[in-house]
């Protein structure tokens, strides 16, 4: 399973470009279900979405086929990306604190007091902020579904920053994706997106980690 993931995301392009061959038009319901995937099931945070949407947009703009298209790809992409997050909401409301506990235990107890406090802190937009971090994407949406943030703010900030974020790395990838430079180094392109991306995260962890005993 490792081994396959790495050589997804090192040739993200090929295996896209494969995709697109194959199925043409189910192009758009394939990428539709990966990046629903990624941000509606709490358990698929592995899921490459960043790098993905990159690589969307650069084999758009050189599609001469004409069936992957950005405008087209970033609205299906974006709805995935906001129904994901609402449906990912929808589970943490409906189970409830027993997600932390009891028989579910999904999520450990610090995980919900730091994420509390870390809604404490920026409120809803933590939403939208959580949109560009791996990992937290997946788990913020479960977690405010938990808090039973209101719905009404939530979906407003999901909007916001499924659509940003879908628009930032689709046509990011259309107008970049295909510099020579990119373009003969992209698996290398497509772990620096991963690893920028990760950089916050890792971040939050080293501040947040005990000082070592003198």
């Amino acid at each position: 399973m490792l081994a396959w993931l790495i050589d997804v995301v090192l040739h993200l392009d090929r295996h896209l470009l494969e995709l697109l061959t194959r199925y043409e038009l189910w192009i758009y319901p394939i990428l539709f279900a990966v990046i629903f995937a990624e941000t509606g099931l709490v358990v698929t945070p592995f899921l490459p979405g960043d790098s993905l949407l990159f690589a969307v947009g650069a084999l758009a703009a050189v599609d001469r086929s004409g069936v992957l298209q950005a405008p087209l790809a970033s609205v299906t992409l974006g709805a995935a990306a906001v129904l994901g997050n609402t449906v990912n909401y929808s589970i943490g409301r409906a189970i409830g604190p027993p997600a932390f506990s009891g028989r579910y235990r999904l999520l450990k107890v610090q995980y919900l007091r730091r994420t509390e406090e870390f809604f404490r802190r920026h409120g809803a937009m933590a939403i939208l902020v959580s949109r560009f971090l791996p990992v937290i994407r997946t788990c913020a949406p479960f977690v405010a579904g938990v808090g039973r943030m209101p719905f009404a703010r939530f979906l407003a900030y999901t909007l916001a920053g499924g659509f940003a974020w879908v628009l930032l790395f689709v046509w990011g990838g259309y107008l970049f994706g295909n510099i020579p430079l990119v373009k003969e180094h992209f698996g290398v392109v497509t772990l620096l997106i991963v690893a920028v991306s990760l950089v916050p995260l890792a971040s939050a962890l080293w501040r947040r980690s005990p000082a070592p005993a003198e």
